[in-house]
């Protein structure tokens, strides 16, 4: 299935099937009681979503939005289920799955502790150009969600960004 940049594949709170992301970038939104968004992640391709239904069925944790043109396959729960209990071999595919997920939100997580604002920043940067062909990180994100991904304020982004195109 095709997504184009900013349609939505599914909704916080809804349940449904499974995807694996082939080509593209998608941004998981979570919506807070207030009505406040906060961007939690940033799934990249080969990643099947979402990780906390890959061994049983749950609501949706937040909206997947794609962030520039998409490529998935949809993986229909009730088969993904029915597969996952008939060939329990594929609970190491998934093990394999979440320790890479893992791996790469530890290396977010290391570039919040980075001192710096300004190599915060780059670190996000050069992660999102290994990840796609982008010139700047604000044809993807906006200042506030840059800012969420690296605990920055959305002013803080907007100098740094300045400063950034500057050099």
């Amino acid at each position: 299935m095709h997504l184009n940049r900013g349609e939505v594949l599914f909704r916080q709170g809804d349940q449904g099937p499974l995807f694996q992301l082939h080509s593209g970038m998608l941004k998981i939104m979570r919506s807070s009681p207030n009505g406040s968004q906060i961007l939690v992640n940033l799934i990249v391709p080969g990643e099947v979503i979402p990780h906390h239904s890959l061994l049983s069925p749950h609501p949706y944790f937040g909206t997947a939005i794609a962030l520039v043109p998409s490529e998935l396959t949809l993986l229909p729960a009730n088969e993904w289920y029915r597969d996952l209990k008939n060939d329990t071999a594929r609970y190491q595919t998934i093990a394999l799955l979440l320790q890479d997920k893992l791996r790469m939100m530890q290396q977010r997580m290391d570039q919040l502790t980075e001192l710096d604002p300004q190599e915060r920043l780059r670190k996000l940067q050069a992660w999102l150009a290994k990840h796609l062909d982008v010139h700047s990180m604000g044809e993807l994100l906006t200042q506030e969600e840059i800012g969420q991904l690296i605990g920055l304020r959305r002013e803080t982004v907007n100098r740094l960004l300045k400063r950034l195109a500057e050099e």
